[in-house]
């Protein structure tokens, strides 16, 4: 088995030194290791409590509030979590020039606590670890909205336009982002090494 692990490591190793560009690819399952449970792991949070549509979470304040909460709650069991040894394998990879961006579906923010900056993260699934207006796209940092949240029972809403708070992802039913899909359709297309993790 060690022989084994030893030779397909060794692989992996050429293919990248051969590769002009490799793309990074990520998933939930690279997080699981910093102890953050994957969308459809048995006893996943995420498993017991359904999704809430974005058509819902926009036009039903009793959805927004239960989504804060949730969030909260989440926040709250995985504030610990710290990258893991693949997502620092990741940031070594960007750091040698090896890799342009990483791709990843994850909305936990671990590759930029990696060390990657803003630019090299291609997130799909947009960012949990702030708040934008759907109305403005205004970035809100989560402490503010959770003190509101917490004093009152009702998320806040914009600062500037008074427009609808929601974290920076991606929900069920919402559109994907533009402009990370074409990124990452562009890196895809232009990489001759396709490294997928989790």
């Amino acid at each position: 088995m060690t022989e084994s692990l030893d030779a397909s490591i060794a692989a992996l190793q050429d293919m990248i030194q051969d590769a002009r560009i490799v793309a990074g690819f990520t998933g939930a399952g690279i997080s699981t290791e910093s102890g953050i449970p994957d969308f459809r792991s048995p006893d996943s949070p995420w498993m017991r409590h359904k999704p809430i549509p974005f058509e819902l979470f926009q036009h039903s304040a009793e959805a927004r509030r239960e989504a804060w909460r949730r969030k909260f709650a989440m926040d709250d069991l995985y504030r610990d979590a710290r990258p893991s040894v693949g997502h620092l394998g990741f940031a070594s990879l960007v750091a040698a020039g090896r890799m342009p961006a990483v791709i990843t579906q994850n909305i936990d923010g671990l590759h930029q606590a990696s060390g990657l900056t803003a630019d090299q993260v291609i997130e799909l699934h947009g960012n949990g670890t702030y708040a934008k207006c759907l109305a403005c796209g205004l970035r809100h940092e989560l402490d503010w909205v959770r003190r509101c949240f917490e004093s009152d029972g009702d998320p806040p809403d914009c600062r500037i336009c008074g427009g609808i708070l929601k974290t920076a992802t991606v929900s069920f039913g919402q559109t994907m982002p533009d402009e990370a899909m074409r990124r990452a359709q562009k890196l895809t297309t232009s990489c001759d090494l396709f490294l997928v993790a989790g």
